[in-house]
C-alpha cells in the first residue's frame, strides 16, 4: 500500500482530509497520464492503481467507480479550462475582442491537454455522462461567451440576433470545427501555427455577416 493511502489511518481529522485530497489529485494525475499515454477509453482502474503502488480496491476508497474518475477529471477539466478563458477575455475590449481572444486561450488549453480536451469536448467514452455538478463549470462557460456576444451588440459590432444561444451554438462549432482539423492532421503545432489555427480570427469575422448591423433608414 503506498505511504499516503496508508497515512490517512493515522492521522488528525484535518491532516486526513488534506491528505485524501492530495490522493485524489495523484490519482486524478495518474489517470490523465494513462490517457494521454493510451487513449481516453484506455483508462482503467486496475492500471491507475498499479502506478499508484496500490491494490485496485483502494482506489475505490476515493471513486466508487471508473466513471467516478472521468467524472472528476472531467470537473477538473472545466474548471481549468474555464479559467484560462475568462483570465485571456480580462483585459480585452468587451466584445469579439474579448471573445475572440478568450477562444483562443480555450484552443491553446485543448492543444496543450488533448486528452482531457477529447474528454470534454467530443466525449469519446460512450458510457459516460457528466454529472450536473461536474458540468456546471461548462454551463458558467457558455454564460461568459454569451454575456461576451451581448457585449458585442451593445459595442454595435454585430446586430442584435447575436445576443442569443444561436450565437453561442455557432461560435462553439467554428472552434470545435478548428480544433477538430487541428487534433486531426497536426496535434503537436502549437495554436497560431500550421494550416488551421491560425484561420480562427478569420472565422470569427463571419459573425458580422451572419448578425449584421441593422440598416439605418434615412428619413426624406
Amino acid at each position: 500500500m503506498s505511504t499516503d493511502v496508508a497515512a490517512d489511518a493515522t492521522a488528525t481529522p484535518d491532516r486526513r482530509a488534506r491528505r485524501r485530497q492530495e490522493t485524489i489529485e495523484e490519482i486524478l494525475d495518474i489517470a490523465e497520464t494513462v490517457m494521454i499515454e493510451e487513449g481516453v477509453n484506455g483508462l482503467t482502474v486496475s492500471e491507475v492503481a498499479r502506478r499508484l503502488g496500490v491494490q485496485p480496491p483502494s482506489i475505490y476508497k476515493y471513486f466508487p467507480s471508473l466513471l467516478a474518475v472521468y467524472d472528476a477529471l472531467f470537473q477538473r477539466g472545466q474548471h481549468a479550462h474555464l479559467e484560462v478563458m475568462r483570465t485571456a477575455m480580462t483585459d480585452a475590449t468587451p466584445g469579439l475582442d474579448a471573445l475572440t481572444k478568450g477562444l483562443e486561450a480555450s484552443g491553446r488549453w485543448a492543444l496543450a491537454n488533448r486528452a482531457v480536451a477529447q474528454l470534454l469536448f467530443w466525449r469519446p467514452v460512450p458510457s459516460f455522462e457528466p454529472s450536473a455538478e461536474a458540468l456546471a463549470p461548462s454551463l458558467e462557460m457558455v454564460a461568459v461567451q454569451r454575456h461576451a456576444l451581448a457585449d458585442a451588440v451593445r459595442a454595435h459590432e454585430l446586430g442584435p440576433d447575436a445576443d442569443s444561444d444561436e450565437a453561442v451554438y455557432l461560435v462553439s462549432t467554428l472552434i470545435a470545427g478548428v480544433l477538430s482539423q487541428a487534433f486531426a492532421n497536426e496535434p503537436d503545432v502549437p495554436w497560431g501555427e500550421g494550416r488551421f489555427t491560425p484561420a480562427f480570427p478569420k472565422l470569427m469575422q463571419l459573425l458580422s455577416a451572419v448578425y449584421p448591423l441593422p440598416v439605418k433608414r434615412h428619413s426624406r
